[in-house]
Formats: C-alpha cells, structure tokens, sequence
C-alpha cells in the first residue's frame, strides 16, 4: 500500500469513511480538469459538434484510471454525501444548459432544465457503463462508434 502503514493513514483521516471521501475528491478534481479543459469551445459548436465534443469528453473522463473509478463508484453510496460529486453534476448540468439556452433555435425541445437532465445524465450513464464496464470490447474504433452513436441519440432527441 504505497509505503504508508495504516496507522499513519489514521493520523490524517478519522476513518475508512473519510479516506475514502478524500480519494473519491482526488479522481474527481482530475476528472473535473478533463471535462473542462476539453470543453472550453463548446459553446460556440453547432449542436451535432458540440454534443459529440461533451460525448468524447465523457468518455475520456471516464478513461481516467478507469479500475480507481469504478471501485469509488462503488464506494460512493457508502460514504454518504460528497459535496465535490455534487458540485460536478451541478456544474456539468449548468454548463449544458446554458449551452441549450444559446441554441435555442437549433432544438426541438421546449423545457431545457429537463433536457439537460436528460441528456446530461444519458451521456453520463452511457460513457460510465461503456469504459468500466465493456471497456475490454470497445477498441479505438468500437470507442469511436460508441461517440457517434451518443451523440446521435442525444442531437435526434434535442432535435425532435
């Protein structure tokens, strides 16, 4: 375990609950940097690139030590309300819909609160399942035709 003995561990964190939260924030932030440094440009896409650009990143978010993640997303139901996981969906919501919001004319849709819902969280669960849990099958190009196939079903729901 990196050198460090349990008993130094305890020093800095009260509990399991509490070194797990910490590392949970840790993969997070890193995940935080990714998502935003891919998507700096989106808000000026056309709709089909802007959805495929949030699709990607998901994507490579998710590739973020992949194993890590999916052990804390295990672990997260168990240690209880994380403040920084929710700030990130926050985020993520709002950035898409403000995003909506300036693309107003390019949508089928009338409520963009419960389109971002939709689509955030379509996107989310997609890219989550795909990378941890079929990762092995999907090569370059099966990821590739996962990005294309997201973004479809997100830009033909937006689109009506």
């Amino acid at each position: 375990m990196a050198g460090v003995s349990v008993g130094s561990l305890y020093q800095y964190f009260p509990n399991k609950e509490a070194l797990v939260a910490a590392v949970i924030d840790r993969h997070q932030q890193k995940i935080m940097q990714t998502v935003r440094g891919e998507l700096a440009d989106t808000m000026r896409q056309p709709l089909q690139q802007a959805v495929r650009m949030l699709v990607a990143a998901a994507v490579k978010a998710h590739r973020v030590d992949p194993r890590l993640h999916r052990v804390l997303a295990e672990q997260i139901p168990r240690v209880g309300k994380l403040e920084n996981v929710e700030t990130f969906s926050r985020d993520n919501f709002a950035l898409f819909r403000n995003y909506l919001d300036a693309h107003r004319d390019e949508l089928g849709v009338d409520d963009l609160e419960l389109a971002s819902f939709i689509c955030v969280t379509s996107i989310e669960a997609l890219t989550h399942n795909a990378v941890l849990h079929h990762a092995k099958t999907l090569s370059g190009e099966a990821m590739e035709a996962l990005i294309d196939e997201g973004t479809r079903l997100v830009v033909g729901y937006l689109k009506g």
